[in-house]
């Protein structure tokens, strides 16, 4: 076993996205390196995930997302006494170096500094239907190449250091902000509108089989029928969007910087928000997702 970096998930019912992420991550790191929380202990976890270090949880919607993060926040602290870094994350997130830096994941990750927590710049994958017209079967990022940034997803993800993260994710107990330029993290869950309503259904079955509220849940609205949309505006919204040329992103990585501060609780932060116009991947991500 390589002690450079683990990776760190939770998944109930979304097989596509496990296995993706366990080809990468399992690619990269080794699956004997990744830990996958089995919510529910699903068969098909167990089975896409052979090879990997599985935790099965019981089904349990109550304070859901609380318990997530705790059980995150335990688990990483743990790994870290054996690994460098663990990247902590969603199912559909990929922490992705640029190619151009001539690394994968695990080769920067050698050479980086020890004892930080790294945020990458969050790049959201979306489906402009009107141009992809076909379904995502094999690598995502290639079929699908226009990304908006989005500061939601630019996660203290990369942990090496003591910092509790908060639900979600999207802060951390860490005053200092370390954003290495070649380092992204890919939020794909708009990646294929067939793949959206799948997973949106599944989880809209969910929570009405445990007749919980989105308070006792403490996740998203979205995860609730009469909270969720319609699907196809979601996607249509998309398709209008200004793309501008070019895949300079050194301006809001400064842009984070810039609004550093701290946001309470220990924890520090920079502003929200995402972008209305996107960008066109390189080729040279085509493929490595």
């Amino acid at each position: 076993m390589q002690t450079t970096a683990a990776a760190l998930t939770m998944v109930r019912d979304d097989d596509f996205f496990l296995e993706r992420w366990v080809r990468y991550y399992g690619g990269l790191f080794g699956r004997e390196n990744c830990y996958v929380v089995n919510h529910g202990n699903q068969a098909s976890v167990r089975e896409i995930a052979a090879g990997c270090n599985l935790i099965a949880i019981p089904d349990t919607s109550e304070k859901f997302d609380q318990r997530r993060w705790r059980l995150f926040n335990g688990l990483s602290t743990g790994l870290r006494s054996y690994f460098k870094y663990v990247v902590v994350g969603d199912i559909d997130e990929f922490v992705v170096v640029d190619p151009k830096a001539g690394l994968d994941l695990l080769g920067f990750l050698k050479k980086a500094p020890g004892r930080k927590i790294l945020t990458p710049l969050g790049l959201e994958v979306t489906h402009r239907t009107k141009q992809e017209r076909d379904p995502v079967t094999g690598p995502i990022l290639g079929p699908r190449r226009f990304v908006r940034v989005n500061f939601h997803y630019s996660k203290p993800c990369v942990v090496g250091f003591p910092g509790k993260l908060s639900r979600g994710g999207h802060f951390a107990e860490y005053d200092q902000l370390f954003t290495p330029e070649a380092l992204y993290l890919f939020h794909m869950k708009f990646c294929d509108s067939a793949q959206y309503s799948g997973v949106m259904d599944r989880r809209n079955a969910t929570v009405a089989a445990a007749g919980v509220t989105k308070g006792e849940t403490g996740i998203g609205g979205h995860w609730f029928a009469d909270e969720r949309g319609s699907d196809d505006e979601v996607f249509a919204q998309f398709n209008t969007r200004p793309i501008v040329r070019g895949f300079d992103m050194s301006p809001y990585r400064r842009k984070m910087h810039d609004g550093w501060e701290e946001r309470g609780h220990g924890m520090w932060q920079f502003p929200r928000g995402l972008y209305p116009h996107m960008h066109e991947l390189p080729e040279r991500f085509f493929g490595i997702v």
